[in-house]
């Protein structure tokens, strides 16, 4: 720049160079004949650009058009002089700034101002979400015994409500109405230890009440909550213990889940890798309670983190028993560092939980065959996912003859309610007023990712084939088919029944119920001829299972009577048996049809199920009108069964023993009347008759 330009209008084609700023060298032009540095003075002044300048120092563009340097007035303000470069602009004009009703010129501030008022979401009361939900449960106010020392039901109840309120949580996030966490499982654990509702908070070596060998787990921190593993990141979870006058630490649990590339598993031991990635591992926390519990020999839990197939980013935690710590030793590690290693042995004469993972994964991969298959497909390409057929327990060759068919058929219309169809072109989008089937769910969608519903409704409404939305939309779950690898399978002593190969999170979708819907008299003659092994009966009165029993506002409800015979033909869920303790649950669905809506059965998991482990829904209680057709002796052998006798043994028993206040002198008695009140409930014709209800499959 030659030279500064005077007060008054700019002339901006006077600046002739552009040169970086790191070369540029402050100039300052002065009046003739005057010293721009006098004796004595420094070669440079530093001074606000605003002014006031001294002696001899003119002010430079863009401050030149300031009149007044000294003190600034009217658009300009003082600026202080640690301003960064980019924060000066050349000042608007009045009348512009006027015009704008001084909201500021700044496209970017425009922008974001714009983008957090689309974002802005009515406040969700979160703290009235979770009291809703405990006091669904009476867990307001959770028992300071059941806190420290849990069960399984305490484990059960704990787990239920954090899933739920994870499943609401990621709901409200998913429709954008708040925003609340994106870690719904952090945030619903937290809230639920904030409150008091976790279990087994007590620190323990060896098993955890209410955990069973073989559980299973999809967030860590459902281990914290019923006290299988405390920390929710870390691996090892220790505790100190008093030696003499000392403390030490010891080891009481480790999850292993491939976080370290030089683990080593097997079926019955492992290889775990210390604690510390970065450089030389030392032996402290962790690593020492480690060896320590190899000195000491007590026994530590391992859960064992696999890969989950619904979900590539996740992972599936499988509580597998047991372990010692064998031996440790120090070696390089693949990342050049100093490593801790330690061999656990897994204890002997516990129950398969990694192993039979890893045999499933064999069977998958046809590795090894599976033993005992009858028919690899009993649906015969029907399903998108094969069924298998298979009886390891006796020589029976399969159920009897039936058609496999995965549909509804309805023998004679039925009265519906008038449907349009919704208008979404790519998918229904969750928390969409214009989504005629997003509003008629209450202005959600009933299922979150990987068709997880969010909880028992009396009725869901789904797409059809009026709608525009694709077979792929999530408001279609139940007309996808099977999304997991199922086998019919002769159990025991209650006919043929129904499990799976993979994992089950709560709310999964499982399957529908197929065949043909009758009316009430034709399911009464097949009562009566005593053909009514395989009937979907919704005439029954059926408990809720995810509030207090009595509390009826979510159970549910049909609009009219819907009887499925599935005799002749059926699909998988024929096979499914009945317990007073079930893992699934019904939900009616309601799919837009012809400018109707057909109504069908689906089943979801009512809580986490392991592989290989039976499903199970409540059949319901016969209503006292038709007391005399369809009651059957259950066979679920639940400690809840409604049937008589395991149930009335287990209450009197439980009445005795608070009867008599921990004396040893009543157990004969507790156990002689338990004996005597079984057989009693089995004798007693009038309560139940000699069919049996839970062997509904043969």
């Amino acid at each position: 720049m030659e030279e500064s330009p005077g007060e008054g209008s700019i002339d901006k084609s006077r600046v002739l160079n552009v040169t970086p700023l790191r070369t540029l060298t402050p100039v300052f032009s002065s009046p003739p004949n005057f010293n721009s540095f006098p004796q004595g003075s420094p070669p440079f002044v530093c001074v606000p650009p605003a002014g006031p300048f001294p002696p001899g120092f003119s002010p430079f563009f863009p401050f030149s058009g300031i009149q007044n340097q000294s003190v600034p007035s009217g658009d300009h303000t003082p600026i202080s002089s640690a301003v960064p470069i980019n924060s000066f602009r050349s000042p608007e004009p009045r009348s512009a700034r006027e015009a704008n009703g001084n909201a500021g010129s700044s496209r970017r501030a425009y922008k974001a101002r714009g983008k957090k008022e689309k974002n802005a979401s009515p406040d969700v009361d979160l703290d009235v979400m979770v009291e809703n939900i405990l006091q669904s449960y009476n867990l307001v106010e959770f028992e300071e015994a059941r806190r420290y020392d849990g069960d399984k039901d305490s484990v059960g109840h704990v787990l239920l409500v954090f899933n739920l309120l994870r499943r609401q949580i990621a709901q409200l996030e998913d429709s954008k109405e708040a925003t609340l966490s994106k870690r719904p499982d952090l945030k619903a654990g937290n809230v639920l230890m904030t409150k008091g509702v976790r279990t087994n908070v007590k620190k323990r070596v060896g098993a955890v009440p209410g955990v069973e060998i073989g559980d299973i787990f999809f967030f860590r921190m459902e281990l914290c909550t019923i006290g299988l593993h405390a920390p929710i990141m870390a691996g090892i979870d220790y505790m100190s213990v008093k030696i003499s006058l000392d403390e030490e630490p010891i080891a009481v649990s480790i999850v292993s889940s491939g976080g370290y590339k030089d683990d080593v598993e097997d079926d019955d031991g492992l290889i775990y890798s210390g604690q510390g990635k970065e450089m030389d591992q030392k032996l402290e926390r962790g690593n020492l309670a480690l060896e320590k519990s190899l000195h000491r020999g007590n026994d530590i839990r391992v859960i064992r983190g696999i890969k989950d197939v619904g979900n590539p980013t996740g992972k599936v935690y499988v509580y597998d028993g047991l372990y010692r710590i064998q031996e440790s030793w120090v070696e390089k590690g693949k990342s050049g560092s100093n490593v801790f290693r330690y061999k656990l042995g897994r204890l002997p004469g516990q129950p398969d939980a990694y192993k039979l993972w890893k045999k499933i994964q064999q069977w998958k991969d046809g590795s090894i065959p599976r033993t005992g298959i009858i028919l690899p497909d009993l649906t015969s390409g029907a399903e998108t996912l094969p069924v298998s057929l298979v009886n390891d327990v006796d020589h029976e060759k399969g159920p009897a003859y039936f058609n496999y068919s995965p549909t509804l058929k309805y023998s004679k219309p039925v009265p519906r309610d008038p449907f349009v169809g919704c208008a979404c072109n790519g998918a229904c989008l969750p928390g969409n007023e214009n989504c005629d089937c997003v509003q008629k769910n209450g202005g959600y969608l009933p299922h979150i990712v990987n068709g997880v519903i969010v909880s028992q409704k009396s009725v869901i409404y789904e797409c059809g084939p009026p709608c525009r939305c694709p077979p792929t939309c999530r408001n279609r779950v139940s007309q996808g088919g099977l999304r997991v690898r199922l086998e019919v399978f002769k159990t025991k002593d209650r006919g043929w029944g129904l499990r799976s190969w993979d994992p089950i999170r709560a709310g999964a979708f499982i399957c529908v119920y197929a065949g043909e819907a009758v009316d009430d008299s034709k399911a009464q003659e097949l009562a009566g001829e005593n053909e009514d092994n395989h009937i979907f009966d919704g005439t029954r009165i059926y408990q809720p299972v995810e509030v207090l029993p009595g509390d009826l506002n979510n159970a549910p409800n049909l609009q009219y009577p819907l009887i499925i015979n599935a005799r002749n033909a059926g699909n998988v869920a024929r096979f499914i048996n009945h317990s007073c303790s079930p893992n699934l649950f019904w939900q009616p669905v309601l799919r837009g049809n012809s400018k109707e809506f057909d109504l069908h059965i689906a089943f979801y998991a009512i809580r986490h199920v392991p592989p290989m482990t039976e499903f199970t829904y409540s059949y319901g209680m016969v209503p006292p009108e038709k007391a005399d057709h369809g009651k059957k002796k259950c066979l679920c052998g639940s400690p809840k069964c409604r049937g008589g006798g395991p149930r009335i043994a287990f209450c009197i028993k439980m009445l005795l023993l608070i009867i008599r206040n921990d004396d040893p002198q009543y157990d004969y008695p507790v156990l002689v009347g338990g004996m005597v009140l079984t057989i009693m409930a089995g004798k007693l014709k009038f309560l139940v008759n000699d069919r049996p209800r839970a062997a509904n499959n043969v």
